[in-house]
């Protein structure tokens, strides 16, 4: 391969990033925050009427029951005939019945919570369909309880980890408006991803909880990221010829490679364990927590861009500094607009000067032993005159 065709892939490469980097190209994010608000309220309200209408399919973990473990072959139909077997027992209570396989070997069958005569019943019966002895199906009893400390101790650590959360970027950027802009995009990213558990029915159990903290820390670092550089391109922002909005509009555009980057190598992994636990294994830890991973931080690379940045922006052009610094760079342009354009610099080392000017100029004022006259007028066009000598007393005699 030649140099020349090494160099122009090596180019091809760099070009999109380098030109976002520079400015040479640029996607308008913050001045069209408006469309990105609605469509960010558009997928709170869905989400919100999700969890409304549907609600969450909590696990046996927080809601409490009992679970019973049946091992045989797993069918096409095998979910559809325990669950009816469950419902046939002759047991109160039995409409609420979550099925589900694990693996092809075994089937869970999670029903309300049993005394020790409902829990012979049902463990009969599942034996019964599998063809086995009641003893060879393998049965656990979750508590209520132990379920709402769960819940409780997750919502303790959601509020501990946002208010440091905010004490940590106040801290670090000095600016409480960021911290602002950085919770509220945490939040939708939340609500978001607890309505699409909601909308695809999946289990919410402790391991999705824990996916749900985790996605909080994804989310927060392409904020951070995107502010970092938003704070580095307002630096100075009074000597600069852009608006606070334009400077961040261009750091969301110089780490938007990088953002998509890590978040595609972030999510192939998760799609994978998602894919495992919903396709290979059924039911388990792996499901939950691949779908909180998955949809999380899709939604946290989104936010920081289209969420976080421009209500960052908003806030801060509402301050009076930025409203004089818009006010000034009208009053610059508007000046601009009307300025005489400036006379073209002559040749290199001579000083351009206005020839109404010149002869404005008495000889004996200008500086030093050198007059400057005006070059012949039949001299040709384009051809650089040196300046007359005259002494003293050659002037005075004229």
């Amino acid at each position: 391969m030649s140099d020349t065709a090494t160099g122009a892939g090596r180019s091809g490469t760099m070009g999109l990033t380098h030109r976002l980097y520079t400015g040479q190209l640029a996607f308008e994010f913050v001045g069209r925050w408006k469309r990105w608000f609605v469509f960010s309220g558009v997928l709170i309200l869905i989400a919100g009427l999700a969890l409304a209408v549907f609600r969450l399919n909590l696990s046996i973990d927080f809601r409490g029951g009992t679970a019973f473990t049946v091992p045989t072959t797993v069918t096409a139909t095998s979910i559809d005939d325990y669950r009816r077997v469950a419902q046939g027992a002759g047991l109160p209570g039995m409409a609420d019945i979550q099925v589900s396989t694990i693996g092809d070997r075994q089937v869970r069958v999670e029903t309300r919570s049993l005394d020790a005569e409902e829990l012979g019943t049902m463990r009969a019966a599942l034996a019964q369909e599998a063809g086995l002895a009641p003893e060879q199906v393998a049965n656990s009893l979750i508590g209520a309880t132990w379920g709402q400390q769960i819940t409780q101790q997750g919502l303790i650590a959601l509020v501990v980890f946002l208010v440091l959360v905010s004490l940590m970027i106040w801290a670090y950027f000095r600016d409480w408006k960021m911290s602002v802009a950085a919770i509220v995009a945490l939040l939708h990213d939340l609500i978001v991803t607890l309505g699409v558990f909601a909308i695809l029915q999946f289990a919410f159990s402790p391991a999705s909880l824990i996916g749900m903290l985790t996605i909080l820390g994804y989310s927060l670092y392409d904020t951070v990221v995107v502010f970092d550089k938003v704070r580095e391109n307002v630096r100075g922002l009074e000597r600069q010829n852009r608006t606070y909005s334009e400077a961040a509009n261009a750091a969301v555009n110089q780490v938007l490679v990088r953002s998509i980057n890590t978040t595609i190598i972030g999510v192939l992994p998760v799609a994978a364990l998602l894919f495992a636990g919903t396709f290979i294994l059924g039911v388990g830890p792996l499901k939950d927590l691949g779908l909180a991973l998955f949809v999380g931080m899709i939604a946290g690379a989104y936010s920081s861009v289209f969420i976080a940045t421009p209500l960052l922006a908003l806030m801060r052009e509402a301050e009076p500094a930025m409203k004089e610094h818009r006010a000034r760079l009208a009053r610059r342009a508007a000046r601009k607009g009307t300025q005489v354009p400036a006379v073209p610099i002559a040749t290199a080392g001579a000083v351009a000067v206005a020839p109404e000017r010149l002869a404005a100029v008495p000889a004996d004022h200008l500086p030093g032993e050198t007059a400057f006259t005006q070059p012949p007028a039949s001299a040709p066009a384009g051809e650089r005159h040196q300046p007359i000598r005259t002494s003293r007393a050659e002037r005075k005699k004229t």
